[in-house]
């Protein structure tokens, strides 16, 4: 990984773009950016986010096993400082946000430890937020 990170963009269907701007900018904290009618733009952790509306079916997606979960295979999220994690969990736990996997240590004492939790958006959309306590093993095989 580099010292630098360049934001990524990423671009996904939402039903309902008022409880989009609630859920990812009051709930998750990430600032709203540009918008327009049936779009709306977050600073997310760093990264662009745009949540564009659709009339469409917005399906929850498949999962596959990882670690004794059924993690979805069609997610996104972001890698928090440790203690930025902890924090959003207890806000979503306070929250009452209904997760899919509920907050726990991942691969316990193997390389790639981690912080994890999955939980969907208002639109269905599965997101995993995690950390990990030491940053170089992000990438540890």
């Amino acid at each position: 990984m580099s010292n630098t990170t360049i934001p990524f963009h990423l671009a996904f269907p939402v039903r309902d773009l008022e409880a989009t701007k609630a859920f990812y900018g009051e709930l998750l904290g990430c600032k709203m950016g540009r918008s327009a009618e049936r779009w709306v733009d977050f600073d997310f952790f760093g990264h662009q986010l745009s949540a564009h509306f659709t009339e469409a079916p917005i399906q929850e997606p498949p999962a596959n096993a990882v670690d004794g979960k059924s993690v979805p295979i069609k997610h996104f999220g972001a890698i928090l400082p440790w203690h930025q994690w902890q924090e959003l969990a207890e806000k979503l736990k306070a929250a009452n946000i209904e997760f899919i996997i509920e907050p726990y240590i991942r691969f316990k004492g193997e390389a790639g430890e981690q912080a994890t939790m999955f939980f969907l958006d208002p639109s269905g959309n599965a997101l995993e937020f995690k950390s990990f306590k030491d940053q170089k093993s992000i990438f540890t095989t």
